[in-house]
């Protein structure tokens, strides 16, 4: 087993991170504060340097592959698999992928939703790193999650570029997978 309890984040990135996002109020409908990631990803150094933080707490878990949750999980999982030389494997939608898949429905506020991943790229004894780029409630992560874990997969960490605290996603997360560390680059 890894452990990567020693693992902390740099804070001058978390710092940086923070600064760098845009808040649109009221966006996309009245009373939510819609916390806006577009500006990291238009600075090449502070993308690189997530990329690194990201790749360096898959790699304290023991991780074998990275799974990205669509679809800005994506745009943080490939580069950070890229990092590590390491497969990557895209969690999507219902309705998205081709072929034999592996699902999981899982409650939202109003409704519920479904992810898939196609069951080639999950083989018994994988430590998938799941990474996505916003953690609310925990659902979506959790319901990947259980996907990885029908194909006798494990669940190596989560990782998110931002943790709205306030839902206590990752206490979810942590309570339901208590062997894969949840790390938040930044809290509000």
């Amino acid at each position: 087993m890894f452990d990567d309890r020693s693992y902390s984040v740099d804070p001058d990135l978390q710092k940086t991170l923070a600064e760098a996002f845009d808040d649109h109020i009221d966006f996309p409908k009245p009373g939510i504060v819609f916390k806006d990631i577009c500006p990291v990803l238009a600075n090449a150094e502070l993308m690189r340097r997530l990329v690194v933080e990201t790749a360096a707490q898959a790699k304290a878990c023991g991780a074998t592959k990275i799974i990205g949750i669509e679809s800005r999980g994506f745009l943080l999982g490939v580069p950070t698999a890229l990092e590590l030389a390491l497969p990557f494997v895209p969690a999507r939608k219902k309705g998205k992928l081709p072929g034999e898949l592996l699902r999981q429905t899982y409650a939202l506020e109003y409704g519920e939703d479904t992810v898939e991943i196609q069951r080639r790229a999950v083989n018994s004894g994988d430590r998938f790193f799941v990474v996505d780029d916003l953690i609310a409630t925990g659902g979506t992560a959790e319901a990947t999650a259980l996907c990885l874990q029908q194909a006798g997969a494990e669940v190596a960490g989560f990782s998110f570029l931002l943790e709205l605290g306030f839902l206590s996603g990752a206490e979810k997360l942590s309570g339901a997978f208590p062997r894969a560390p949840v790390h938040s680059i930044v809290t509000v």
